[in-house]
């Protein structure tokens, strides 16, 4: 399961999983874009591993990376939760 995490001010979206069997958590990034349909980039914590890289440039994934180091602690906490509504009682 996926679970909604932070919307950015450029239509960005980042979504993260359930925290798996093997203690990783999926961070999946996604941003419209008219003459792609979808840019979009998976990292996995805690090892900050990046795959499926579409259509983000190396500026554009270290910019991610940053907002995702500094948010790690929660998006960790929250896979281990059930996403933010459920960890946060909303």
């Amino acid at each position: 399961m996926m679970y909604p995490f932070m919307a950015l001010d450029d239509d960005t979206e980042i979504v993260h999983s359930d925290m798996q069997p093997d203690g990783r958590v999926k961070v999946y990034i996604e941003k419209p874009d008219a003459e792609y349909g979808f840019r979009h980039a998976t990292c996995y914590l805690p090892d900050y591993t990046w795959e499926d890289i579409y259509q983000f440039s190396p500026d554009d994934i270290k910019h991610y990376e940053e907002i995702i180091k500094s948010t790690a602690h929660l998006i960790i906490e929250f896979s281990q939760e059930g996403g933010f509504e459920k960890a946060t009682n909303f």
